[in-house]
């Protein structure tokens, strides 16, 4: 019930003990049976909960409503009861349900049921389509909703992102032993880039896969990143950037110039774009990642060949 309705076990809890937001019904034994007159209540408390109202009048509505004694529209709450500026809600459109679950808990800023929503949707999914279809639809409506409110709701956006980022590199061990004969892959992104979310995914996906992969995050100065692949000799360079890099062209040049291995049998690293940021980068345009599934899809064909 927790999962489904983007709340911490812990606060359903608190809801049954503390405003009787609970079963109906209960039977013997410690498992709790839910009704759809259960839930019908529990989810009107949750949205009145994401819209600002206090919990013991939020409580106190749902109670009403399920009995039929209460309509929201002919019955509104008290003023002040609502924050202005419309409904607590992230602009979703037609998402997973648990998108929708995801997006309710963070509106609360309940981080704990966050972190199991997310735990949740990688264990039973995996990283690509938990990324794709759960966690970036539900970052980017925060993202809308901040820049569309002005400075509102940015709280839920950066939370959300530090929690889908602690959870990814929770998350490290791979599944499958690591592929010992492959080169790493060297993941950073773009000198003064600081959004590194979609690296951290791809980074996430290919260690689930067995792929050595080394992770230079946010920010890396070009001279840096050049150094890095000499040290290094990956078998690919994965460079992300939100917005266009300064000197793009100039650091594509340069990365795809370094030659790495003992002296006569020296190799190129294969350079790979990710990111809005390149679309104005004519040299650029040859090999991007333009998403997580066919930008892992690529990459393995790459090390293929």
């Amino acid at each position: 019930m927790a999962q489904r309705l983007g709340v911490a076990a812990g606060t359903l809890r608190s809801w049954e003990r503390r405003y009787a937001i609970g079963p109906a019904v209960r039977v013997a034994g410690k498992h709790r049976r839910w009704l759809p007159e259960d839930i019908a209540r529990l989810e009107e408390m949750c949205h009145l909960t994401g819209q600002g109202v206090p919990p013991a009048e939020a409580a106190r509505a749902a109670r009403l409503k399920a009995a039929g004694e209460f309509r929201y529209e002919e019955d509104p709450l008290p003023t002040g009861a609502r924050p202005s500026g419309g409904p607590a809600t992230l602009p979703l459109g037609p998402v997973r349900a648990e998108c929708r679950g995801l997006a309710r808990a963070a509106v609360r800023l309940d981080a704990d049921a966050v972190e199991a929503l997310l735990d949740r949707a990688i264990e039973d999914h995996g990283c690509v389509v938990a990324w794709e279809e759960i966690i970036a639809p539900t970052l980017h409506a925060a993202g809308r909703k901040w820049a569309s409110a002005g400075e509102r709701y940015i709280e839920v956006e950066h939370l959300l992102s530090w929690l889908v980022s602690s959870t990814l590199r929770r998350r490290h061990e791979p599944r499958p032993p690591l592929r010992e004969s492959v080169r790493p892959i060297l993941l950073a992104c773009a000198p003064g880039e600081l959004h590194s979310l979609p690296l951290e995914a791809l980074w996430a996906a290919l260690t689930e896969r067995g792929l050595p992969v080394k992770m230079f995050g946010p920010s890396l100065p070009a001279e840096a990143l050049i150094e890095a692949v000499r040290r290094v000799g990956p078998s690919l360079v994965v460079v992300w950037a939100q917005a266009r890099p300064a000197a793009a062209a100039e650091l594509v040049g340069a990365v795809e110039g370094i030659k790495w291995g003992v002296r006569g049998a020296r190799f190129h690293s294969a350079l790979l774009v990710a990111g809005p940021g390149w679309n104005c980068v004519p040299r650029a345009n040859t090999r991007r990642l333009t998403g997580l599934r066919s930008g892992l899809t690529l990459i393995e064909q790459l090390l293929a060949d």
